[in-house]
């Protein structure tokens, strides 16, 4: 698998906590006060694309994060930190493969020009394969 479906994979399969999804009120769940089948729901989760609208790649990475009780990793804007949020192996090596797969042109040397570039490019490719990503990660 690439490096970057590797990725989508890690953020698109997050799986939030249930506790954590909005409730249904009771009533408005099918069924009526009248048959006595009203009941409280949890909305359905969007996970892997799978559900009526897109993933949102930022609360699935705040997710992740508060999970990992790694808050304090710059996942917003470092590639490195993105990678190791995911538990994915963030060396030169898998960033040059990773920039090989994104169709970066410039030197595959690990300067901060071409982690950058890796970081706004996951986050566009992210948004084309069905994320809701904030302009704020793509520019």
């Amino acid at each position: 698998m690439s490096i970057f479906g590797k990725i989508k994979d890690a953020i698109f399969g997050h799986k939030s906590d249930p506790a954590a999804r909005p409730q249904i009120p009771a009533g408005m769940a099918g069924g009526s006060p009248a048959d006595g089948t009203t009941q409280t729901q949890t909305a359905a989760p969007t996970i892997g694309g799978t559900s009526a609208g897109p993933v949102d790649v930022e609360q699935n990475l705040k997710d992740i994060a508060a999970q990992k009780g790694n808050p304090d990793l710059n996942y917003r804007t470092s590639i490195v930190d993105l990678m190791k949020l995911l538990g994915l192996d963030s060396s030169l090596d898998n960033r040059k493969e990773l920039a090989t797969e994104l169709g970066y042109t410039g030197d595959k040397d690990g300067s901060a020009e071409m982690n950058i570039w890796l970081h706004k490019e996951v986050m566009r490719q992210l948004a084309a394969n069905g994320g809701k990503v904030p302009a704020s990660l793509t520019d």
